[in-house]
């Protein structure tokens, strides 16, 4: 999420045009379905993480086909499903088999689809796709299959979004000096409001939930306000490369949901990572 600078555009959002009041009710709504989810039925969750982001594939495939990039739908989402299933039954051996197995249903499939023009170019977003979003969001399912797996994904959750708030709201309140002319919105005042929130959820939530220190959430949280703003930043690249504002529009005031899921993305391996070591 990028900050914003103090001000009032159409829509009732700032001066970027973003409306505000939209995007805090999508917000509340979308974290609201993954609470109860995730402690009522897992696989209910798990199948609200396929839904999510098996529509922000759909969103990465639609903006390379305005480059004349094709990637084929069907089996990037039944790759997508696959690597769910596979982490939260099998473990993360059964992620990366079925992301190798998929890849070259990928390549396969394009083989006889269209040719060999563009073979390479196709084949290879092909496989960025299935690696990011899909392979990534395979590591939700290895943070909910253990027994406190809904304390783990929340606080992940959590954290995550706690840098997109924290560092939009320092952002406008004191933004001033330009992080990236990749994104120029950003600030470094926003990163360190992100840092910020980010230790305090972290401190928080690890203590609270999982009984672990307070020096292990805010290990977790630094971690997780850097990785969120690089994930900014690499989508802002992808979208910049495409020349396209904004990857989908089924979110009011959000934009797309991979312009959601982007610092989830990122941050989700190393918070994995970190918990499996703390926990």
């Amino acid at each position: 999420m990028e900050e914003r600078t103090a001000g009032t555009g159409p829509n009732g959002g700032g001066r970027t045009g973003r409306n505000l009041p939209a995007a805090i009710a999508v917000g509340v709504g979308l974290g609201a379905s993954v609470i109860i989810s995730v402690y009522t039925i897992k696989e209910i969750f798990l199948l609200v993480v396929v839904g999510a982001v098996g529509v922000g594939v759909v969103e990465m495939i639609r903006a390379f086909e305005t480059r004349g990039i094709q990637v084929p739908v069907v089996p990037t989402l039944l790759g997508l499903a696959a690597m769910q299933a596979g982490a939260y039954w099998g473990g993360a051996d059964w992620l990366l088999g079925t992301f190798v197995v998929f890849a070259f249903v990928l390549l396969i499939w394009r083989m006889f689809a269209a040719g060999t023009d563009g073979y390479v170019r196709d084949g290879t977003a092909s496989v960025f796709v299935l690696f990011y979003p899909a392979l990534l969001a395979g590591f939700v399912a290895l943070l909910l299959a253990p027994d406190d797996g809904a304390d783990r994904v929340v606080l992940f959750i959590a954290v995550t979004v706690a840098s997109d708030i924290g560092g939009y709201i320092a952002g406008v309140l004191f933004g001033r000096h330009k992080m990236s002319v990749i994104s120029p919105k950003k600030t470094w005042e926003g990163f360190a409001g992100s840092v910020i929130a980010c230790v305090a959820v972290g401190a928080w939530l690890m203590t609270w939930r999982l009984g672990g220190e307070l020096w292990q959430g805010a290990v977790i949280g630094v971690l997780v306000a850097a990785l969120a703003t690089v994930g900014d930043l690499i989508e802002s690249m992808i979208k910049r490369d495409l020349g396209i504002k904004d990857l989908g529009t089924i979110l009011p005031g959000h934009g797309g949901l991979m312009d959601r899921l982007d610092s989830l993305i990122t941050t989700l391996v190393p918070v994995w990572m970190l918990l499996a070591l703390f926990v």
